[in-house]
């Protein structure tokens, strides 16, 4: 069944969606759908009699600035493209191919990361939208597609997480997003409508999902890492000779000029901007160590007249030994291989008594801060 949450957008299940599908309709001209599996095979495993056409317009992964189109291409970039997370499938479908859908692979699980997944989602809504109209639905149409137009609701009309959920409940009583979802759609609300991948917020949401995805023992693209601040051009290399014969260019990438920049003190390499920085609420300081609550004294200061003797990051591209799937170890300059500090997946406990997990420490020791 399908409910009409706004003009020109409606919630529904995976019935609703394959009713369009196999005998179209005379309103919706757009789908998206948001389903454990982002191929429309999926739907004749749940009903064998399922057969739709359908013709590829794009594949986007995870991590891919441009879409990639389809084309015979090189083998080895397709085996690497194979090992990469599909973001969205967009594809013509129907028995005319009059639909346009959009398929993203999500999984109503509270662990799932629904916010890297949530920009394109609204913005494929909003283009559907002026064009026609467009259903989204999940397998049941209660949680996946609910949060997403939670989300849209928020986003477009300034709606708080209760207020949207309230307004979409209004349509459909039965909606209910998994609690992992929620506490994201917090998150969005708190970033302003927005995934903003500089807040805090997000940093350590992304923590997080790394984490998890270390502990189910995935290994981890590094690809999810932040760049390397000590890289500012790159090498492009053009001609069709030998390689001792082709010409490089250095090819300057803009960044933003930050406020601050962490440099290494022993080779003056820059290892990390202020935008890399993950903080932290100050926790009991030294006296929350065990070592320490042995002592009857009060000889250390409180922990915010102290200054933390770490300062923690997302995990960067130039942290080789943490590339190299350790549950811990050092980090080491790239340039000079000086110790930095030390990264552990299960968590460190900062000087100030917080524990930051998963943890990519820089010993303020080992580095010099610079204005850039």
């Amino acid at each position: 069944m399908l409910y009409l949450v706004r003009e020109n957008l409606f919630i529904g299940n995976i019935n609703a969606a394959a009713e369009v599908l196999l005998n179209g309709s005379e309103g919706i001209t757009h789908i998206l759908s948001v389903l454990s599996s982002a191929s429309i095979s999926f739907f004749s495993e749940w009903k064998s009699s399922f057969s739709v056409p359908t013709k590829e317009i794009r594949t986007v992964y995870m991590g891919d600035s441009d879409s990639n189109e389809n084309s015979e291409g090189d083998v080895s970039d397709k085996t690497a493209l194979s090992s990469k997370k599909i973001l969205y499938v967009l594809e013509n479908a129907g028995k005319d191919l009059n639909l346009v859908r959009m398929a993203v692979p999500l999984r109503d699980m509270e662990s799932e990361n629904l916010l890297d997944s949530l920009e394109v989602c609204l913005d494929f809504i909003d283009e559907s939208r002026k064009k026609g109209s467009v259903l989204v639905h999940c397998f049941a149409g209660v949680s996946r597609s609910a949060a997403i137009i939670t989300a849209y609701l928020m986003r477009t009309e300034r709606l708080s997480l209760e207020d949207a959920l309230e307004s979409l409940r209004q349509s459909n009583e039965s909606v209910c997003p998994n609690d992992g979802f929620l506490e994201q759609l917090s998150m969005f609300e708190d970033m302003g409508f927005k995934v903003d991948h500089s807040t805090t917020i997000y940093k350590r949401f992304h923590l997080k999902v790394l984490g998890d995805s270390y502990n189910r023992g995935e290994k981890i693209d590094t690809t999810k890492f932040a760049a390397d601040p000590g890289l500012s051009k790159k090498e492009v290399t053009i001609g069709t000779g030998t390689p001792s014969q082709k010409e490089v260019i250095p090819i300057p990438i803009p960044t933003p000029t930050p406020a601050s920049a962490f440099r290494c003190k022993k080779c003056r390499r820059v290892v990390a901007l202020e935008e890399n920085v993950v903080s932290h609420v100050p926790g009991e300081g030294e006296s929350s160590f065990e070592w320490h609550r042995r002592r009857s004294d009060n000889y250390f200061n409180k922990y915010d007249e102290l200054e933390c003797t770490s300062i923690f990051v997302e995990p960067l591209r130039w942290m080789k030994t943490v590339e190299e799937g350790a549950l811990e170890g050092k980090l080491w300059c790239s340039h000079c291989e000086g110790r930095l500090g030390y990264f552990n997946w299960s968590g460190i406990q900062c000087s100030c008594g917080s524990w930051i997990t998963p943890a990519f420490q820089l010993h303020r020791s080992r580095v010099d801060i610079s204005t850039l």
